[in-house]
């Protein structure tokens, strides 16, 4: 683990697309991304709540994953954690989640929070796992597409049904 470099930037943009491909995997009616998944990577670098960016790489091959932390009041949110997908289940996102909330400790914040898609159970499980257990909030969405998008049925909070 060691902090973001300038000369990440493509590894880390190629992390990037990867995650938004996924998401595009994971919600097929999303509106594709203008031909460049990376893309909003450059713009996510110019955010002014980001207040670390750090990856995990391995000798000989590469930036493998990467983390951010993004202020929010007293409290931080962990965004983007992203591991390359030949390398997940090696625990490299257990260890960038557990050096994000090192350095969250450090900056004297009081909380971490991190928003995976409601679909992404593999993150789902992970993210419980490391500790992220307790429910700080919940983000509710209505589908403005005319015909709506592919929703599914199945999740149940506070005795009300939604779709995800």
């Amino acid at each position: 683990m060691r902090a973001y470099r300038p000369t990440d930037h493509r590894e880390c943009r190629h992390l990037w697309a990867e995650l938004t491909e996924e998401h595009q995997h994971l919600y097929p009616a999303t509106p594709p991304v203008n031909g460049d998944p990376g893309a909003a990577f450059e713009e996510y670098l110019t955010r002014l709540d980001l207040s670390g960016m750090w990856v995990a790489e391995i000798l000989g091959v590469g930036v493998v994953g990467m983390v951010g932390l993004i202020l929010d009041g007293r409290g931080g949110q962990v965004e983007p954690l992203v591991v390359a997908s030949a390398r997940r289940g090696e625990g490299i996102g257990r260890a960038l989640l557990e050096h994000v909330a090192e350095q969250a400790r450090r900056r004297g914040l009081g909380q971490l929070s991190i928003s995976p898609s409601a679909r992404n159970l593999d993150a789902i499980r992970c993210l419980h796992a490391a500790g992220y257990d307790a429910l700080a909030r919940v983000t509710l969405s209505i589908d403005l597409h005319p015909g709506g998008q592919d929703w599914r049925e199945g999740v149940d909070l506070h005795d009300q049904r939604f779709r995800y």
